[in-house]
């Protein structure tokens, strides 16, 4: 287990080790969030809008929504906080 100390501005050092094991690079993103108490840090990736839009799996995606809508075969939820549910999941 590695102990880790708050600097200035907040910020936290991420152990080498842990760092190497998910292969992490100076630069690379972070989603942060709060769990029953505790910070998860989960690698992300960013990806451009527009390169998403264009590329072959964002043209399948939205095919295969548009196509959802017309068949009303989409999800559908009891309020908000299954749709946020489903959408974290």
């Amino acid at each position: 287990m590695a102990i880790v100390k708050i600097m200035q501005r907040r910020q936290v050092v991420i152990p080498k080790e842990l760092f190497d094991s998910l292969n992490l690079e100076v630069g690379d993103y972070l989603e942060v969030r709060l769990n029953n108490g505790k910070l998860e840090y989960i690698p992300k990736e960013l990806v451009d809008r527009d390169e998403w839009y264009a590329s072959q799996q964002g043209r399948r995606a939205i095919a295969a929504a548009l196509r959802e809508i017309k068949t009303g075969e989409g999800k559908k939820f009891a309020d908000v906080e299954d749709l946020i549910v489903d959408l974290d999941s």
